[in-house]
């Protein structure tokens, strides 16, 4: 196995372990790696996204908005981000927000200011594409009363105004892109004409609703324009020009893979593809360009929202491990639904996403079990199987097949190398390769960089 992730978290790029004192350059590193979740998202993807930046030149998110949230502990300070990239947090990496993001401008600056008074600058080194599509207030106040009507069959959105831009874009009539904000009067006038719409909708579905002002949003966001101006450009011409001169790539991912708009468990999903899938699309760069895929995984499963969650401890079990790995949504506060780990659905992901590896995260959130399952197979009318089904009347009704393992009941976090790992946890991450299918390369085992075991 090549090295690939510095122990010795230093701008130097020494790595710990395989051949140090020799370069990114020497060490013959490759040019492009993507992140991607593959459960139902928060997998601690962040963690694995800021040590990965230290090899790579430019960090780029490519789907999704600010409803999903990363927590990353950098320098003994903890950030919380959303829609910008982790690679932010590191003022000589680039980071790119790309066309696949649905961009509020409001919190999107709300977010820049508070990590500056975090002490982390923004100037050059953060790019948004003028191609992202911009949410309003009207996408929220739809989204809401939208959800609403829906009553026990709510989708459980974040209310933040994402699955309704989204669904403008593809329609394209009420669609307004960053690059749009650059041309006053025509925006001006569409904006009139889509907040007119927009509030008849908005009334019939929910009479005496307060009724937009199209005038106040547009000098609103005018302003949102002229500050963010010097970050906004064409991010995908700017890509290719950084590929060409050989410049190293890292794709991050928001929110899992099993909640893709088109291969997750529908309609219990983003409105993105927020699996490999939407890498191309969401970044304008071919996928031929990308090295390594690495797919993280939650030693256990979680889940936000409702849809069919077939592994889920509805019980103490669960509860201790929602306390223990501190299960609550970044950006909601929500807490989320905890299972054991689905190895049917976290493989049917695996495959869909192409990875080539998985880090195993949260891993020492299982240590005070007595025992601990996988779910290897599904039930379904008397028949076993390894696949997921497409349909979430389906999938609401399997029966989970369990493996059982003996936990390993003792503190793992000092762990730092695979060696340290009592057995019984070693058995567990090799029973998670089997059944995903992939090696696992990566273990997590607290919050801290140097709480990171690579195999």
């Amino acid at each position: 196995m090549r090295p690939y992730i510095t122990k010795q978290h230093s701008d130097s790029a020494q790595v710990s372990g395989w051949e140090c004192g020799k370069s990114i350059e020497e060490l013959n590193l490759v040019s492009a790696t993507s992140v991607v979740g593959l459960q139902w998202g928060d997998e601690a993807k962040g963690k694995l996204v800021d040590i990965l930046t230290l090899e790579h030149d430019i960090v780029v998110r490519y789907q999704g908005g600010n409803n999903a949230g990363h927590t990353v502990v950098f320098n003994g300070k903890t950030y919380k981000l959303s829609l910008l990239p982790t690679g932010i947090l590191r003022s000589e990496k680039l980071s790119v927000i790309g066309p696949g993001l649905v961009v509020n401008p409001k919190a999107l600056l709300s977010e820049m200011e508070a990590i500056r008074q975090q002490g982390i600058e923004i100037g050059e080194n953060l790019i948004i594409s003028d191609r992202a599509h911009v949410i309003f207030p009207h996408h929220m106040a739809e989204e809401a009363v939208l959800e609403a009507s829906r009553k026990d069959d709510a989708i459980g959105t974040t209310m933040r105004g994402i699955g309704t831009c989204y669904r403008d874009k593809a329609g394209r009539t009420h669609a307004i892109r960053v690059g749009d904000l650059y041309h006053e009067a025509s925006f001006r006038s569409r904006l009139e004409s889509i907040v007119e719409q927009k509030n008849t909708i908005i009334q019939a579905l929910a009479p005496g609703s307060e009724t937009i002002d199209h005038a106040a949003v547009a000098e609103e966001y005018l302003e949102y324009a002229r500050i963010l101006k010097p970050h906004v450009t064409d991010t995908t011409a700017r890509l290719h020009r950084e590929i060409a001169a050989g410049k190293r790539l890292l794709f991050e991912g928001a929110q899992g893979s099993l909640l893709d708009v088109d291969h997750g468990t529908f309609p219990f999903v983003t409105s993105s593809n927020s699996s490999s899938a939407g890498i191309h699309n969401g970044s304008g760069v071919p996928q031929r360009h990308i090295d390594r895929m690495i797919g993280i995984v939650k030693a256990y499963t979680t889940r936000v929202g409702g849809g069919p969650f077939p592994t889920e401890l509805d019980n103490e079990i669960g509860q201790l491990i929602r306390d223990t790995g501190n299960e609550y949504g970044t950006v909601t506060g929500r807490p989320r639904r905890c299972g054991w780990l689905d190895a049917v659905a976290t493989g049917y992901s695996a495959r869909v996403c192409g990875v080539d590896c998985i880090a195993v995260t949260l891993l020492d959130v299982l240590s005070e079990l007595d025992e601990i399952q996988i779910c290897e197979a599904y039930e379904i009318n008397g028949q076993r199987t390894t696949d997921v089904p497409s349909h979430v009347e389906d999938l609401a009704v399997v029966k989970p097949i369990f493996r059982t393992l003996p936990g390993w009941k003792t503190d793992i976090t000092g762990a730092r190398t695979l060696e340290d790992l009592p057995a019984n946890a070693r058995k567990y991450l090799d029973n998670v390769a089997e059944l995903v299918g992939v090696p696992v390369e990566f273990i997590s085992i607290g919050p801290d960089r140097e709480q990171t075991i690579i195999i």
